[in-house]
């Protein structure tokens, strides 16, 4: 390449487009509240986290794998929190995170067949049958908030 008088010129590029980071932080900027982030569910890291309340009880914890299993079968993206903290730190990071759906595996819901279901946007809580229909209540739900967010 030659510049007006004919010499040679090295060519500099710059490149000054919206990045990832800058996406990211937008989002964020307009989706958050003094919890943390709210993700939107349709560009969330993650749609579900798995919350297993009662980390040091078998059963609680079995269930709450099950769960996130099922779930990860039926191709909602979730992770799963099973660290040996209470369950107010789990909750106040997964809130803090933004992660669009919280299901709650617990002893109370273990006891009565259930897990809880909370959307991070609204705070609402459902209770939702630990059966085979639990990643479809999850999908819907996740479908929903998909199509509200577009």
């Amino acid at each position: 390449m030659s510049g007006p008088d004919g010499k040679p010129v090295r060519p500099v590029m710059g490149s000054y487009g919206i990045g990832v980071e800058r996406a990211m932080a937008t989002i964020i900027e307009v989706h958050h509240d003094d919890k943390g982030i709210v993700w939107p569910a349709a560009v969330a890291p993650f749609e579900v986290v798995v919350v297993v309340a009662q980390q040091d009880d078998a059963a609680v914890a079995q269930a709450g794998e099950q769960v996130y299993s099922s779930l990860l079968d039926a191709g909602v993206e979730v992770i799963i929190d099973d660290r040996p903290v209470r369950a107010g730190v789990k909750f106040s990071d997964a809130e803090l995170v933004g992660i669009p759906f919280r299901v709650t595996v617990g002893k109370r819901g273990l006891a009565s067949g259930s897990a809880e279901l909370t959307d991070r946007a609204t705070g609402s809580t459902v209770s939702v049958p630990l059966d085979n229909d639990l990643p479809k209540h999850v999908r819907e739900a996740v479908a929903q908030a998909v199509a509200a967010s577009r």
